[in-house]
């Protein structure tokens, strides 16, 4: 059956959204039909707003409004330590384990099969940290699948370079799994768990 036009234009732009199929889509647009306007106004003006308004870290590489972000402006974390994630969902999953250090997010998704580069990614600021003396730990939070294994040996011999200590997020996270899908207990185990890394 055909539908009129921007219903089913609404339908296409909820599609791209990750997790979200094409029944699910439909449901949400026919959803959104029934809201009140000011809230479907509301709901446009949020999404709005955070792509104007939020940005990376410019130390961090966090997702914040305001630089820095209000982790590295908190004089109360761990400057010794520092978590290196893929993703700003990542820090979020790793904030609810009570973790007390700071972070690099790397803000790029890194694919070796798709023929992605490490050259890439931009680390400056990283390596910066790390040669100012001031990091004693790195830990390596990325998904334990092939691509996360090779991003975790490319930064650790950065890293081990610095003379500074690498270690990863202990077993228990699901192999091909996300960080950012993980329950709070498997994670918390995971960070209480982490090793030195070894190549």
């Amino acid at each position: 059956m055909r539908l009129v036009r921007p219903l089913e234009n609404l339908i296409d732009q909820l599609v791209k959204l990750p997790t979200i199929g094409p029944k699910t889509a439909q449901r949400l647009a026919l959803f959104l039909l029934k809201v009140p306007e000011d809230e479907a106004k509301a709901l446009a003006e949020a999404i709005l707003e955070v792509r104007l308004q939020v940005f990376p870290c410019s130390v961090c590489g966090y997702l914040t409004d305001l630089d820095p972000c209000y982790i590295c402006q908190d004089a109360k974390r761990d400057k010794n330590i520092i978590c290196v994630t893929e993703e700003a969902s990542d820090v979020i999953s790793i904030e609810r384990t009570g973790y007390n250090g700071q972070y690099f997010v790397l803000n790029k998704e890194f694919h070796v099969m798709e023929g992605h580069d490490l050259d890439e990614i931009n680390l400056d600021s990283l390596e910066d940290k790390l040669a100012s003396g001031e990091i004693k730990e790195v830990i390596l939070a990325f998904n334990p699948d092939v691509d996360g294994e090779i991003m975790a040996r490319y930064l650790a011999s950065i890293a081990e370079a610095h003379q500074v200590k690498v270690t990863r997020l202990a077993h228990g996270l699901p192999v091909g799994g996300d960080i950012e899908f993980t329950d709070e207990l498997t994670l918390r185990r995971a960070i209480e768990g982490r090793y030195e890394f070894m190549e």
